[in-house]
C-alpha cells in the first residue's frame, strides 16, 4: 500500500513539474505562432453606409408603372437650397449619377406626351418655382453632359414650404387615380410636384 501511494505522490508532482505549453491561439507570436485577432474592426470599416445611398421611388398609376431611382442626400446641418443646391442651376436632383424616371406606358406632362421608358429627371430650384426638366439621356454623372436639346418637356412649378424639415431628399410617387398620379420632391422644409397622366387609347 506504501509504495502505491508513493508512486501516486510521483506521478502527480511530475504532471505538475512539466512546461506548459501555450495553443496557437494563446500564443504571442514566439516559436512561429501568430495571435488570433478580431475582424470585426475590418468589417466596420468595410461596411460604412453611404452618405447619399441610392433608392427609389415608385407606384401604379392604373397600369402604368412609374419608377423614380435616385441618390437620397441628407441635409446633415447644411443649407441646401441657395446654399448646397444653388439657385438657377440645373440640378441632378440628387447626387452622384442623375436621377432618372421610368414610364410603363405612355403618359402626358405638361400637355406633352412621352413615349414610354427611361428618362432623366433633372431641376432648376428657385425661390418661390422650380423647373422640372424630363430629358432623353438619363445615364451621366450629375448634370455634366445635360444637354437642353435633348429635353423632352420642361414645366414650371410652384415651390410649397413645409412646417418640418424634412432630412434626406425624398421623392414621392402617388396615384390619383387610374389615369392621374402626382410626383412630388421633398428636402430640407421645400416641397415641389407635378402631375403624371397616362395616355388613355
Amino acid at each position: 500500500m506504501n509504495r502505491l501511494v508513493i508512486l501516486l505522490i510521483t506521478i502527480i508532482l511530475y504532471a505538475c513539474s512539466a512546461p506548459n505549453k501555450k495553443s496557437p491561439e494563446e500564443s504571442n507570436g514566439k516559436g512561429g505562432y501568430t495571435s488570433h485577432t478580431d475582424d470585426s474592426s475590418k468589417e466596420t470599416k468595410t461596411d460604412k453606409k453611404p452618405k447619399s445611398p441610392r433608392t427609389a421611388s415608385m407606384a401604379m398609376i392604373g397600369g402604368n408603372h412609374v419608377h423614380i431611382d435616385y441618390s437620397s442626400p441628407s441635409m446633415r446641418g447644411r443649407k441646401i437650397f441657395g446654399g448646397l443646391v444653388g439657385y438657377g442651376q440645373v440640378w441632378v436632383t440628387g447626387a452622384h449619377k442623375a436621377t432618372n424616371i421610368t414610364f410603363n406606358n405612355d403618359v402626358i406632362i405638361e400637355a406633352t406626351t412621352i413615349l414610354k421608358g427611361k428618362y432623366g429627371l433633372f431641376t432648376i430650384p428657385g425661390e418661390t418655382q422650380w423647373t422640372i426638366i424630363i430629358n432623353k439621356d438619363w445615364d451621366m454623372h450629375l448634370a455634366d453632359d445635360y444637354d437642353e436639346a435633348n429635353d423632352v418637356v420642361r414645366l414650371v412649378v410652384d415651390v410649397e414650404e413645409l412646417e418640418s424639415a424634412v432630412e434626406a431628399l425624398t421623392f414621392e410617387v402617388t396615384a390619383t387615380d387610374d389615369t392621374y398620379g402626382n410626383v412630388t420632391i421633398m428636402w430640407e422644409n421645400t416641397s415641389v410636384s407635378f402631375e403624371v397622366k397616362n395616355v388613355v387609347n
